[in-house]
């Protein structure tokens, strides 16, 4: 249990003033209506007193009783209730068991004389059934056995209403509507007058305590249960509330939100209706009234009154705030909504929220802080500018005042404590990384980016640079002279990028490679820089750098325009021929442009494969220069310039061959012979000069591609000419001459070949060849027959349509009219459609479109 301080305990009403110098008087009762205030003694005398409330210098509350008069009521006997019915300008009076109407100002008894008889208890009905606003309802436990007695009471009479009875004789009454709340002799109960219906609640022995029943609202009381509890039970016979835990010896108990207040012999002792909590105990000796007023609290002995004047409820918030009692504080602030109008509930709740949130923030319980922070919607400057020179210079944030929080900086939060400032400034980034998305950044975008670049910066925290890289509002000024403090020059390059500053991010990267300035974010920057000036739409800026990005990598420093795509070339009017100019001193980069125009790009231009046909050429002849000797394998570049050479059509072939001559490059030598239709030459330079018999073949077969059969079988048979024409001695030739005949049997003419062949070659040797040859020739014939059958069979159904047609009558009349000129026929000379239309024969001579009635076709 922790106290707090809800209510102070103000004196009203004191000894002197009430009874002078008469000891035996005794309050027996009191009712407070507005500032009047009654006292019922127990010598039968009614007391009226105006009360006055002051509010003294320390804020505490004062109240000065002065009193208006004083009547007696003709009786011995105690005044045991007063009830004030203010609409009617009437006090009700119980004594004597008897409920006297007296005027509210003068106490007189009504002229009238109208009072209600035999009553022991009294209680009015605050939620009216009636709906006669001159009247008051009033429900009494009658003197007669188990029985409640309901009546309206005017202004000079009163009218029974209905007599209840009940299953015990009922001991304390509240009502509300139709509605009584009974305490009997050993429970309570609830009991609906208008239907008979009643509820059980639950047990209790009057001979051990005295009961209790409040009405504390609408259709719901406040009852003294068994255990020491105070339970809470609605007109359904529920309960919506946990009870709350007081004293078994219980006098009283009253109802003021969120609290509930209990007076037993020594002590007040005051719970939360919110959590069920003992919130506060006062000292209180020999009370024995306690009673609810339209929200006054007053307790009384037999010989003072007394007033329990609630702190407000925003101090006992901020007194728990200030107390580090964050929970009891939230709900506190919850339960007050109800007292309080919505749109300044939401205002202070919302600041409640806040202070809890730096509060929780201080105890290092970030995610509890993070919760009440968003749910209070916290201005998040005033959580950045806890942190030293995060906020940009430009920023005109001030803090709120009365502040939030206690804390200059976050050097005094933590108290210098590294740890705990490190924990700080990483929930801080995840807390920052988190809101600047959402509609708490709007408006202050720049000051949130800008801090989080500067936690990034400052922790080497890799999410600097996805910051960076997309959608920002950090401010250039301030974010470069903080990135350039922490040496994050990449990080700074990308700033200058984000601004459009993109000549400034280049030369700052390329510092970084060229070693001027120490950067190691990225050990690829070199590269990074040739992307970046691959997709840059800077023209300008690609050609400054262009000599700088070739200088260290010509192969990588390339792709700056073999990369590019090209709309951005088109558009940006990066024309290959430039490129080409730019490129003449970097060899190596040269021809991989060259290659990106040619083999990538396909460029139909002449002199691009002339160009790089002759840097090939060059290369190879450099490189067996070097190696000095005839490499069985062809070195790349020169596997690249055969391909070339096959290739393409459009490279000069009369210059590169005046290159190549006595260069010993053969097979380049026979592709160009090939390409000017020199064949015979190719295969020559293939068969005798190199003997490479497979090279040969091949030179046949990519000769010829896109060609028509006839023109393979030429090559075909020029190279079996060449082979056979060396003769029976050149035994390697005439093993080529069959392995060829064998492998390649349907590029050949058999009938050709037999003539050409030695007789002294067997069959056997031809086999495969032969065999192919049948196969080519069966399936040629085959082929041709199954034509020759289409045709016949398409012809016979060509016949069988022609014969239906003239073995059909035809009707021809006068009246017949030619469907072209639309007149009669004059003799028996016509045309026939197919579809059955009848023309003139000139008429379907001088025809030139087709009729609109009859389809064309065929004349029969």
């Amino acid at each position: 249990m922790m106290n707090i301080k809800a209510f102070t305990l103000v004196s009203a009403v004191e000894r002197e003033l009430l009874m002078g110098d008469k000891e035996r008087i005794k309050v027996e009762c009191v009712e407070c209506s507005g500032r009047n205030l009654y006292v019922g003694t127990n010598d039968c005398f009614i007391h009226h007193f105006l009360l006055e409330e002051k509010t003294l210098p320390s804020g505490t509350a004062a109240f000065t009783a002065t009193k208006q008069l004083h009547r007696h009521l003709g009786f011995k006997k105690p005044v045991n209730e007063l009830r004030a019915a203010s609409a009617l300008n009437r006090l009700l009076v119980l004594c004597d068991n008897s409920i006297t109407l007296v005027n509210m100002l003068s106490l007189e008894p009504v002229p009238s004389g109208a009072r209600i008889k035999g009553a022991t208890a009294l209680a009015l009905n605050e939620n009216p059934v009636s709906g006669d606003p001159f009247c008051v309802e009033v429900c009494i436990i009658s003197v007669k056995r188990r029985t409640i007695q309901l009546f309206l009471v005017y202004e000079d009479r009163v009218q029974i209403v209905k007599e209840v009875s009940t299953p015990e004789q009922p001991l304390a009454v509240a009502v509300d509507g139709h509605f009584l709340c009974l305490a009997l002799t050993t429970q309570y109960i609830i009991l609906n007058y208008s239907t008979g219906l009643s509820q059980d609640l639950f047990p209790y022995c009057s001979e051990e305590k005295r009961p209790i029943v409040k009405r504390i609202g609408r259709q719901e009381f406040l009852l003294a249960g068994p255990g020491g509890l105070g339970m809470f039970a609605t007109v359904a016979g529920i309960s919506q509330r946990a009870p709350v835990h007081w004293a078994e010896n219980v006098i009283g108990a009253a109802v003021c939100f969120p609290y509930v207040i209990a007076l037993d012999d020594e002590f007040i002792t005051v719970h939360s209706m919110l959590d069920q909590q003992q919130k506060q105990t006062l000292p209180f000796k020999e009370g024995h009234i306690l009673q609810d007023f339209e929200g006054r609290v007053i307790v009384a002995t037999s010989k003072g009154v007394y007033i329990l004047v609630p702190l407000p409820l925003e101090k006992q918030i901020q007194d728990l705030l200030a107390s580090r009692r964050v929970e009891e504080a939230l709900v506190l602030a919850k339960g007050a909504r109800r007292n309080i109008p919505k749109e300044k509930f939401q205002v202070m709740y919302r600041r409640i929220l806040q202070q809890a949130g730096f509060i929780q923030f201080a105890q290092l319980q970030f995610l509890e802080a993070k919760e009440l922070f968003r749910s209070g919607q916290l201005d998040v400057r005033e959580l950045i500018s806890l942190y030293p020179f995060l906020l940009p210079t430009s920023s005109s944030f001030t803090r709120s005042h009365p502040p939030l929080h206690e804390y200059a900086d976050l050097n005094q939060l933590t108290q210098g404590d590294q740890e705990k400032m490190a924990k700080c400034k990483r929930f801080l980034m995840s807390y920052l990384n988190e809101v600047r998305s959402t509609e708490v950044a709007n408006g202050y975008k720049e000051d949130i980016d800008t801090a989080l670049l500067k936690l990034y910066a400052e922790a080497d925290h890799d999410s600097l640079l996805d910051l960076l890289v997309t959608e920002n509002f950090c401010l250039l000024t301030d974010s470069a002279a903080w990135l350039e403090k922490h040496k994050k020059y990449f990080a700074l390059g990308l700033l200058y990028h984000y601004n459009h500053q993109d000549a400034t991010a280049v030369q700052l990267w390329v510092n970084i490679v060229n070693g001027d300035i120490q950067d190691s974010t990225r050990s690829d920057l070199y590269e990074y820089i040739v992307d970046f000036l691959t997709y840059c739409p800077d023209r300008e800026l690609v050609w400054t750098y262009a000599d700088w990005v070739l200088q260290r990598s010509e192969e990588v420093g390339v792709q700056v325009f073999t990369k590019r795509p090209w709309d951005e070339q088109q558009k940006n009017s990066f024309n290959p021929d430039d490129i080409i100019d730019c490129l003449k001193k970097y060899p190596k980069a040269l021809v991989k442009y060259l290659e990106h125009l040619v083999i990538d790009r396909r460029l139909q231009k002449e002199e691009y494969h002339t160009h790089l046909a002759v840097l090939y050429l060059e290369e190879v002849l450099q490189q067996k220069a070097a190696t000095d000797s005839q490499g069985l394998e062809p070195t790349e570049t020169q596997t690249k310039l055969r391909h070339l050479l096959q290739k393409s059509d459009l490279y000069r072939v009369h210059f590169v061959i005046e290159r190549i001559q006595g260069a010993g490059l053969p097979v380049e030598r026979a592709i160009l012979h090939g390409k000017l239709g020199e064949h015979g030459k190719a295969l020559h330079i293939l068969v005798h000069e190199l003997g490479d018999f497979s090279a040969a073949e091949d030179y046949c077969l990519w000769s010829s591609e896109g060609q028509d059969a006839p023109c393979r079988r030429h090559l075909f048979h020029t190279l079996l000419a060449m082979y056979l024409r060396a003769g029976p001695s050149a035994q390697e030739l005439t093993v080529a001459a069959v392995d060829l005949l064998n492998r390649h049997a349907t590029e050949f003419d058999a009938t050709q070949v037999l003539q050409l062949l030695p007789g002294s070659w067997s069959v056997q040797l031809l086999c495969p060849f032969l065999t192919g040859a049948m196969r080519d020739s069966v399936h040629a014939r085959r082929t041709a027959q199954v034509a020759l059958g289409l045709a016949r069979s398409e012809n016979l159904i060509y016949t069988y349509n022609k014969m239906k047609l003239k073995g059909s009558a035809i009707w021809l009349s006068d009246q017949k009219l030619c469907q072209l000129c639309q007149n009669p026929f004059g003799e028996p000379v016509f045309v026939r459609y197919p579809n059955g239309g009848l023309v003139h024969t000139h008429c379907a001579t001088n025809r030139h479109t087709t009729p609109s009635s009859p389809s064309p076709g065929t004349r029969t």
